[in-house]
This record gives structure tokens, sequence and C-alpha cells, in this order.
């Protein structure tokens, strides 16, 4: 049969409760309700109640919140990849495979139209160089 832990810790000045201090209930908190809590008890508020800790107002950026709008942007390099793929068309829809963007990273040897949302004033060079175009979605 297993003893209480009160019988187990005769002789023990704190019963396993660290510093004579611990272990006191809400002696240890400092007033009334939750007065003196951004002192005493730091650690339990940011665990337990971080919500009091929040001390800010006013406005917040949608860019903050993970609002922003998400850009599909695929490189030129890429998109030769896709050219491939696609048996070398000549007029390819950007927006119909799921891209807004155009970035210029990467080579193209393929002369093609491409008719996307945006794109970069490298990407737009790389596609002329090859003799191909860029038609915007405007």
């Amino acid at each position: 049969m297993t003893r209480k832990k009160s019988e187990k810790m005769r002789g023990s000045k704190t019963h396993g409760y660290g510093s004579k201090k611990k272990h006191r209930g809400k002696g240890s908190r400092g007033g009334v309700g939750l007065a003196n809590i951004f002192k005493h008890k730091r650690v339990w508020t940011k665990k337990k109640r971080p919500d009091l800790l929040k001390r800010n107002t006013g406005f917040k950026s949608l860019r903050k919140m993970g609002i922003r709008p998400k850009v599909r942007a695929i490189n030129v390099g890429d998109l030769e990849k896709i050219l491939k793929n696609e048996d070398l068309r000549k007029e390819i829809d950007m927006g119909n495979l799921g891209y807004d963007k155009l970035l210029g990273s990467g080579q193209i040897s393929t002369a093609v139209k491409i008719r996307i949302d945006s794109y970069t004033e490298k990407a737009g060079q790389k596609i002329q160089k090859a003799g191909g175009q860029i038609l915007t979605n405007e």
C-alpha cells in the first residue's frame, strides 16, 4: 500500500514545492482579481492567458494578418519546360495554366506568344530576344 505524499514528505521543509514562498495558492498573487499578474506570474500569464498581455490597439495590416493576394509566378526557364510538354505551341495563355506573373530567371530558346497578367522587364527582354511576344490581359 502506498503512502500519501504528506506522509512521505514528513521532515521535508517544503514538501517538494521548492522555495518556501512557492505553493501558496492565491496568496502569491498580490491583490484581488488579476491585480499584479504583470509582475509576479508573468510565466503563467504568457502560457494560460496571453490575451491579457496584449495591449496593442489600432490598425493591423492585411499583410501581417496573412490576407495578401497570392501571386503565382513562373520563371522563363521553367516556361521552356512547359513548352516541351505542350508540343511547342505558338501561343500560351498562362492564366489558364494558373500563373499570374512571368519572372526573368533562366533562358528560353523558343519563339512563343505568351498571354499573361504581368511580367518583369528582364522576362520581357528574354522573350523578345528569343523572337517571341508577350501580350497582357488588360
